[in-house]
């Protein structure tokens, strides 16, 4: 399974591949879908965060990436995921793609091709694009950007989640979501809550609440 992310054909180091599996079996106490937790397993941690913090890729927990951000907690992602209810083929946006981290678990439910990610750091996007090329997730599309302003141009999606937070679910976003798709994200200036919010026929969001998170805020 993990053979596809190792440019140079070799195995993977066995502790990063057990110290992977014991991630998971700690986040699985958290998500019970099975897809998602393949899908995390399926990702080298490692491969995502700075050097000098490799020895913890796989505590769950939030790393510092640089540039003032983080890469997310894997069972936030596991959470997120499972929550957004992603299936193969579906067209997702992200908002911060940071590392690329949240990214490259995305794709592995959607499919590489269906994952669009706007990112405000040139150097973090960047940086992003080239662990994707390494893994062999070279078909995440990436681009420099204002997250609030989403990427129109692949518009409609069927779900757009926010890895960084927002005031609310910026216009454009919700504009960029089919009818019946689906947005996430946390939501809150001061406090943030993590909302699940369904685009209706009438173009209105039906929202639910999951819960008090906390990430950093959405630049542009």
């Amino acid at each position: 399974m993990f053979d596809r992310f190792r440019s140079d054909g070799s195995d993977e180091p066995d502790d990063d591949e057990e110290a992977r599996e014991r991630m998971v079996r700690t986040v699985s106490r958290r998500v019970d879908e099975q897809r998602v937790l393949e899908a995390l397993e399926a990702v080298p941690r490692h491969e995502f965060v700075p050097a000098d913090r490799r020895g913890s890729a796989y505590a769950d927990r939030p790393l510092p990436i640089g540039d003032g951000q983080t890469i997310s907690a894997p069972h936030m992602v596991a959470i997120m995921a499972e929550k957004l209810d992603l299936e193969s083929g579906e067209d997702v946006l992200e908002i911060g793609t940071g590392c690329g981290y949240h990214a490259a678990v995305t794709a592995e439910l959607v499919g590489d091709e269906h994952v669009y990610s706007v990112e405000y750091g040139e150097e973090l996007a960047e940086q992003a694009k080239g662990t994707f090329a390494e893994i062999g997730s070279d078909g995440i599309s990436v681009r420099v950007g204002d997250g609030r302003q989403g990427w129109p141009e692949h518009a409609p999606y069927d779900a757009v989640y926010l890895t960084c937070a927002a005031a609310d679910f910026p216009d454009p976003l919700v504009e960029q979501v089919r009818p019946g798709g689906r947005l996430l994200g946390p939501i809150g200036t001061g406090f943030q809550t993590l909302v699940h919010a369904e685009k209706r026929d009438d173009r209105c969001l039906e929202r639910s609440e999951h819960g008090g998170v906390r990430f950093v805020t959405m630049r542009g």
